[in-house]
């Protein structure tokens, strides 16, 4: 597609004097009118001119095009600048005087690209992606010689967003100088302001971006925190401790690596994170065992036996101690008990008679407490925390009754901070979580907001069976009933299953011979159903089932809700979860104020003191690398795949194939603009049922085949309904795609398929189908700087995940899946190997057979060894990293020198989602501290105070908020031979993460790992169960199959 430029011949006089181009500039391009080609994506292209001081200008590098225009990133269009050339038309943007990337020289030219920078020169600057001084963020199109617009335009320039004329434009619309309207960003004022020479404030923005209010206050000084460190000589702790290191044997061997220093890249801020400072002001604690009979059995029924017996002997028995209990059994102390051991009574209501024995066990040790907060190599101090913990779990439901607050885990839930329902009986609780950590600034109590999932009691089982049908009954299973037919003795059952027949005909064998349950119930307890015609529920075993009607069936109440949600109830709960970051803030602060942990009597009794204020520290911003790419809107592919031959399959049934038709077409116009060449679109569209698609599908896929000259096809495109419930079909065209047939798929939906000229969404399906067919979206502009360490020598980067089968599914196996970098130094083509192991083991079995198929991979891809390897792992406890270090470095070594000479360097990094810290900007009324959606910024870092006062870990917040609070992930090194420094770590892994091949934008974690999260999904899809023979003759049992993926679909990057 050729460009034309047009200028005045008076303005190529004046130019003739300048130097003929600057780097990266759009060049070329004579006076008058010039045309010019499409630049290329490394130089521009060539123009031809008239009247022109240089006839035959050649454009410059990094995308300005020459004359004509260049790609549509990194300049936009070209045409202008250099020693001649007016004003010229870009490529995509119709026109405009912006400067190709970092601005060439004079001129003018086509629309500015990735930073356009000039506000001035001759014609407009346009202002690009990091524009300095005065221009700004965003695209900002500026006036003449006003400021530039964008989310960081300083001095005369907007706040965020997009400033036309001078400044306006930005979180006020207040702009200062320039001419034309300002027009605000998407932020919380962002409409458009009035004319003249202000910019005017901007009209109301959407509902989500409003303005926060006032910002929250401030702790006063000194801090909590401050005060203690007063009182705690660090060095001496460290001189204290440093011979008990050194002289006990294998004291540092099982550390972790030590930190290597703090990281001092990217821009300094403040943030707040929501860690509340604990001081200790006790030492002396001590711990005995409770042993409870008969046996309570209940849970709650251990907490409120010993919670009379305190009530009645405390200033007896106790010697008036206070003490914290776990709800099993161990009880904790500040000071020893009168006595080593005792048996002591308790009468509960209805004469209920309990013994309870307690024995005391030891005092506990803070020792190792005080030498991770020392930063002295020390084991987990996790009798220390789990006291603390214990004790502060008591603050909260033993002396905040008044809340009905219900505990999972360390998390705590009440109706009376409200619920929702999901969908059909599923209810959320809010609640919040809290647990003490050692951190750097010393012990920390992190609390967060937590939703807890319950299933209501308000009705029968039987109604909800009676209006909601089979759904319910897999919803149901796991779940606690009590009957109510037996008066006051409401014995608990939990649901294993449903039977086939209704309470009517089922039969079961009794003393008194075959019976139905409608029979057994009419006789033993006079009662008359009147649901007999729905299923029982089966509460025994498989040996020996136990029947119960649903009608004389309760729900226990409060119970949580451990089954999967149904799609409807993940999007409702994701609604419920979407606070804004300043409404998250507000919250953990009320709750920390409606605890008054410091006015508890445990409180007094343990010593222990919490800050009211969430922990400041300060953050750093690293900046984003810079890459070949920019929104999906102009988005072009480094490397561009082929699609020789394709098929579209239609699985809904009311879509005509005319509309299928016209969006291929649309798909393969876009496509080629994009990059990604699709070279037959004469295919016919396909039919096929949706509810038979496990023989349809594969049929039309050789229907298709049988078309094509190869007698093969590269692609199978697939259009589905929009039905939020319908992942089984899109499992079941995933699996029979890459396990059965042997073809690469992509998916979409109705709704997008109607819409006309549906462009951003066909580039996004573009770029998935590029990276699929093996084709590279996006690639590193300056690798050296964007990858340290991992550029200077061949490396091998993985990333492994384990996902688990729902709460009550103890039999369907768990799925390890790796991923390793199949190119140097780009990192962007994967490989995989998807494993099926025994369920619920998080460590994965078989890793050395793993890593050598990977490694033999890269050599394979890449021409060349791996001579280091970086390994992320996912879905690791901080409770898991002693038996990961044991288990599967070990296994990666082995793999290593399997195939290569001398020990491998290898960085071991787990990465965490699933933790409770969350980052704030520190005043809500500055924008120039968050995102557009109050987040703290992308490429947010933190290494200090609320991390660990030793190990090597840190907290990235490497994508943009979208909705609701961003959560930071966690690293957290293993095992560093590759000897990286903070600074280097850290912006590794966070450039990784702007080159995920899905997205145009940052994500949230490392590419292999998001890979191998997605791959293990992938896979659950896959698994089968097929029936062996064997055990008692005619009986079959069934075993757990994931079947091979297919060759031709195994090489490429199928799941992205």
């Amino acid at each position: 597609m050729a460009s034309r430029g047009g200028g005045q011949h008076q303005r190529q006089q004046q130019q003739q004097q300048q130097q003929p181009g600057g780097y990266g500039r759009g060049g070329g391009g004579g006076g008058g009118r010039g045309r010019g080609r499409d630049g290329g994506p490394y130089s521009g292209g060539r123009g031809r001119g008239q009247d022109g001081s240089y006839p035959a200008g050649r454009g410059g590098g990094y995308g300005g095009g020459g004359g004509g225009g260049g790609p549509p990133y990194y300049g936009g269009g070209g045409g202008g600048g250099g020693g001649g050339g007016g004003q010229g038309r870009g490529y995509y943007d119709d026109g405009g005087d912006g400067r190709g990337y970092q601005r060439g020289m004079e001129g003018g030219g086509g629309r500015g690209g990735y930073r356009g920078d000039g506000d001035g020169g001759y014609g407009r600057g346009g202002g690009g992606y990091q524009g300095d001084g005065e221009r700004g963020y965003g695209r900002g199109r500026v006036g003449g010689g006003g400021g530039g617009g964008g989310y960081r335009g300083d001095d005369e320039g907007s706040s965020y967003g997009r400033a036309r004329g001078g400044g306006g434009g930005g979180y006020h619309g207040d702009g200062e100088a320039g001419y034309g309207r300002g027009r605000g960003g998407r932020d919380y004022d962002g409409g458009r302001g009035g004319g003249g020479r202000r910019g005017g404030r901007g009209g109301g923005g959407s509902s989500y971006h409003q303005q926060p209010p006032p910002d929250l206050p401030q702790a006063p000084e000194p801090r909590l925190a401050a005060q203690y460190a007063r009182e705690i000589d660090i060095a001496a702790l460290r001189a204290q401790f440093k011979e008990l290191t050194t002289t006990t044997p294998g004291a540092a061997s099982s550390q972790f690596p030590a930190r290597p220093g703090f990281g001092a890249a990217g821009e300094e801020c403040l943030v707040k994170a929501n860690h509340f400072f604990v001081g200790l002001k006790n030492d002396n604690f001590h711990h005995y065992d409770v042993a409870i009979a008969p046996d309570p059995v209940l849970k709650g029924l251990f907490r409120t036996i010993i919670s009379k017996l305190v009530t009645e002997r405390r200033h007896t028995d106790f010697g008036g101690r206070l003490p914290a209990y776990d709800g099993r059994a161990n009880l904790y102390t500040a000071g020893e008990l009168p006595f080593r051991s005792r048996e002591l009574e308790v009468e509960l209501s209805g004469s209920r008679k309990f013994k309870v024995a307690i024995r005391h066990v030891a005092p506990v040790s803070l020792q190792d407490l005080w030498m991770v907060m020392a930063g002295c190599p020390a084991g987990i101090p996790s009798q220390a925390l789990q006291l603390l913990d214990i004790v502060l779990r008591d603050m909260v439901l033993a002396e905040r009754n008044d809340m009905g607050y219900v505990a999972f885990g360390r998390s705590y839930f009440s109706p009376g901070l409200g619920s929702r329902e999901l969908d059909k009986g599923i209810f959320a609780w809010k609640g919040f979580y809290q647990s003490c950590r050692v951190t750097q600034q010393g012990l920390s109590l992190n609390i967060g907001k937590a939703i807890g999932r319950r299933i209501t009691n308000a009705i029968t089982a039987g109604y909800f069976l009676n209006n909601y049908g089979n759904e319910l009954m897999r919803t149901l299973k796991g779940v606690k009933v009590e009957v109510t037919h037996r008066g006051n003795l409401r014995k608990k059952y939990r649901i294993a299953g449903f039977t086939e027949q209704s309470a009517d005909v089922q039969t079961f064998s009794s003393s008194d011979g075959i019976k139905t349950v409608k029979e057994y119930f009419n006789k033993k307890y006079n009662l008359k159903l009147a649901f007999g015609y729905l299923p029982c529920l089966q509460v025994g075993s498989k040996e020996r089932p136990n029947y119960l009607p649903m009608e004389l069936c309760n729900i226990v109440p409060g119970q949580r809700y451990k089954n999967r949600l149904s799609p409807t109830q993940v999007s409702n709960l994701i609604n419920i979860t979407n606070d804004r970051p300043c409404d998250r803030e507000s919250s953990i602060r009320q709750t920390v104020s409606s605890n008054q942990y410091n006015s508890t009597e445990r409180a007094d009794e343990f010593g222990i003191e919490v800050d009211s204020y969430p922990t400041t520290l300060k953050a750093r911003v690293l900046k984003a690398p810079m890459f070949f790419r920019t929104s999906v809107l102009t988005f072009k592919v480094v490397n561009g795949a082929t699609i020789k031959s394709w098929a579209c399959v239609n699985l809904c049934e009311g879509l005509d194939n005319r509309v299928v038709e016209a969006f291929c077409l649309q798909l393969v116009r876009t496509s080629r603009i994009t990059g990604l060449d699709f070279a037959n679109v004469s295919l016919p569209i396909l039919k096929a049922d949706p509810h038979n698609v496990k023989t349809d599908l594969p049929m039309r896929c050789q229907e298709a085949c049988s078309w094509s000259r190869d007698n093969k096809i590269d692609l199978l495109l697939v259009v589905m309904t929009d039905d939020k419930n319908n992942a089984s079909l899109y499992g079941d065209v995933k699996r029979i795609c890459e396990t059965e047939i042997g073809v690469l798929s992509q998916c979409c939906r109705a709704k997008q398929v109607y819409k006309e000229r549906n462009v951003q969404y066909c580039a996004n399906v573009a770029i998935k189908i590029n990276a699929k067919a093996g084709g590279r979206n996006s690639v590193f502009l300056n690798v050296e700087a964007s990858l340290p360490v991992v550029s200077k020598s061949p490396t091998i980067i993985f990333g492994a995940d384990v996902t688990h089968p729902g709460s009550f599914d103890e039999s369907t196996p768990s799925i390890a899946s790796v991923v390793a970098s199949a190119d140097w130094p780009e990192v962007t083509k994967y490989n995989s190997v998807v494993r099926m192991q025994a369920s619920r083991k998080e460590i994965i079995q078989d890793l050395d057979s793993i890593v050598r198929e990977l490694l033999n991979a890269f050599k394979r891809d890449s021409k060349m060894e791996p001579k280091q390897l970086i390994f992320y792992r996912d879905g690791v406890s901080e409770g898991q990293f002693q038996q990961v270090v044991e288990s599967e470095i070990p296994e990666i070594e082995k793999a290593w020198k399997s195939l290569y000479a001398g020990k491998p360097r290898i960085t071991f990094i787990v990465v965490q989602k699933r933790h409770h810290t969350r980052l704030f900007p520190n005043n809500y009324n500055d924008p120039r501290g968050m995102d557009g959606t109050g987040n703290v910024r992308p490429g947010t870092v933190v290494d200090r105070v609320i991390c660990h006062p030793r190990e090597f870990d840190f907290f990235l917040c490497s994508h943009a908020g979208i909705k609701g609070t961003s959560r930071p992930s966690h690293y957290h090194v293993l095992r560093d031979d590759n000897n990286f420094t903070a600074d280097q770590l850290q912006s590794v892994t966070n450039n990784l993460c702007y080159i995920y091949t899905s997205c145009t934008r940052s994500v949230s974690i490392p590419p292999p790992v998001y890979y191998a999260h997605k791959l293990a999904f992938r896979a659950r899809f896959y698994l089968t169960q097929v029936p062996v023979a064997g055990g008692d003759p005619g009986a079959a049992k069934f075993q757990w199959v994931l079947p091979e993926i297919k060759e031709e679909v195994k090489k490429s990057m199928f799941f992205c």
